[in-house]
């Protein structure tokens, strides 16, 4: 493998960093390959091809050789996510701080696209949980959707704020993830082109936007809530000090993660008030560069009233009716209708929803139906690939290999016709969308902006 330049002032800004290792750190950046590492949708069981487990996450394995995702059905369909594994580390601490506690959770996924760490949390999070997952930047919101799309579930809300909109939802939240912005150099490795934008002054500036965020987002949560901050820097500014200015500003809790050595994940402990902190170093784990730290809130918070709905449009008993025949446990759902879409959220999250609703910009709520059109519904991508769907409601067609990628790119799909009607284009029975079968033809409805289109890889 190539040789390393590391910028300027890098390596020698970490020398007295917990853990670190100058010779191990060089030698795993310059001579061992980034590993890749998928994590199973424990609520899509199918085929896929594991390797070694990741040792901090029960569904996260290592795979031996990066294969062509892209060309994988089962990848579109949802049944796993392409995720580096110091990241699934956010699982265990999430798991840890709510191991026996049995009631509603509302999480915060404050800084969320692309969705890794939202699916992660969507996993490790009850039924009846709910959790909101957030990105400021408008650009980045459609792919954070599709990835929640994708994993099925029906307890999810994606926003697009900023994070000092979140101080009006004062004591919402039960934990709040701030996965922040930062200088990047724990993915020196995986992008190396992050090593021209690194410098002392960028992680300064980081610093400060990472003390602006938490100062916004703070005020929601609540009383005894978590907050689990990470970043994917070694830098000490970005990590350690944030965590020591949290608890001297806000008189935070610092909460200790259990650990087993043989992970070679670093403990440490911040100057100032020897909060803990998690350290991860690639030659020492197999994974990417990674900090977390989990903190408890203890200054009492004025939580918001839930008010009651206003407003809303009345709807058609007897569309709600029509609706209702296409998913499973029907009566477990709140039904309401964006222009003439119909959603589905699970109904212990309505009241969650109306407040959300007055104070942030909500881009999807639940799972996105469909429209009816007299009786019929033209069903949604996001029914297709939801955990809800009736399937007996709906005619099933099950494609071969050639076929799926033929229905992922949108063309034309080599298969004999003999049903007529809205049809699950399914892949080893995990659902890929829908197709309209006629007697000649089959409209695809696989969403444009989804379709494959690369060229598919020598065999």
């Amino acid at each position: 493998m190539s040789e390393y330049i590391f910028p300027e002032n890098f390596l020698a800004s970490l020398n007295n960093e917990p853990g670190f290792e100058r010779e191990n750190f060089v030698d795993a950046h310059e001579n061992i390959a980034a590993p890749t590492s998928i994590r199973l949708n424990p609520f899509k069981k199918s085929a896929v091809k594991t390797g070694r487990q990741v040792p901090w996450r029960a569904e996260g394995y290592y795979l031996d050789v990066r294969p062509s995702f892209t060309f994988d059905p089962l990848f579109h369909a949802g049944c796993y996510y392409v995720q580096e594994a110091s990241s699934m580390f956010i699982d265990h601490i999430y798991k840890h701080i709510n191991q026996n506690n049995d009631e509603t959770q509302k999480v915060l996924d404050l800084c969320a696209a692309p969705g890794g760490k939202s699916t992660l949390l969507n996993s490790a999070i009850k039924s009846t949980d709910l959790l909101v997952s957030n990105e400021i930047i408008k650009t980045r919101v459609p792919v954070l959707c599709d990835n929640l799309n994708r994993w099925g579930t029906a307890n999810t809300i994606v926003t697009n704020n900023d994070p000092r909109d979140f101080t009006r939802l004062s004591g919402f939240f039960d934990t709040i993830l701030v996965d922040a912005p930062c200088s990047g150099s724990g993915m020196f490795r995986k992008d190396p082109a992050a090593m021209n934008e690194w410098s002392d002054a960028n992680v300064n500036l980081c610093h400060q936007r990472q003390e602006r965020i938490l100062a916004d987002v703070y005020p929601a949560l609540k009383e005894e809530g978590h907050l689990i901050y990470s970043t994917c820097s070694y830098s000490h500014q970005e990590n350690e000090e944030i965590v020591d200015w949290l608890c001297r500003e806000y008189n935070m809790e610092s909460i200790r993660i259990p650990i087993y050595k043989e992970w070679g994940i670093v403990e440490t402990q911040s100057p100032e008030h020897k909060a803990w902190g998690y350290r991860f170093y690639p030659g020492r784990v197999e994974g990417e560069g990674l900090f977390a730290a989990c903190l408890k809130k203890k200054e009492q918070t004025d939580e918001m009233p839930m008010v009651k709905t206003r407003g809303h449009q009345k709807l058609a008993l007897q569309e709600i009716e029509l609706i209702k025949k296409y998913i499973i446990e029907p009566d477990a759902f709140y039904y309401n209708k964006v222009n003439d879409d119909w959603l589905a959220i699970s109904r212990e999250h309505k009241e969650s929803l109306d407040t959300l609703q007055r104070h942030l910009y909500i881009k999807k709520s639940g799972v996105r139906i469909g429209k009816l059109m007299g009786n019929d519904l033209i069903p949604d991508h996001e029914l297709a690939l939801s955990l809800y769907i009736n399937k007996d409601r709906v005619l099933q067609t099950e494609l071969n290999l050639n076929q799926a990628i033929q229905y992922l790119r949108r063309d034309n799909i080599d298969i004999n016709i003999t049903d007529k009607g809205w049809s699950l284009m399914n892949f080893e029975g995990q659902a890929l969308g829908w197709a309209k079968l006629l007697p000649n033809r089959i409209n695809n409805y696989f969403p444009k902006e989804l379709r494959i289109l690369a060229s598919a890889p020598a065999p």
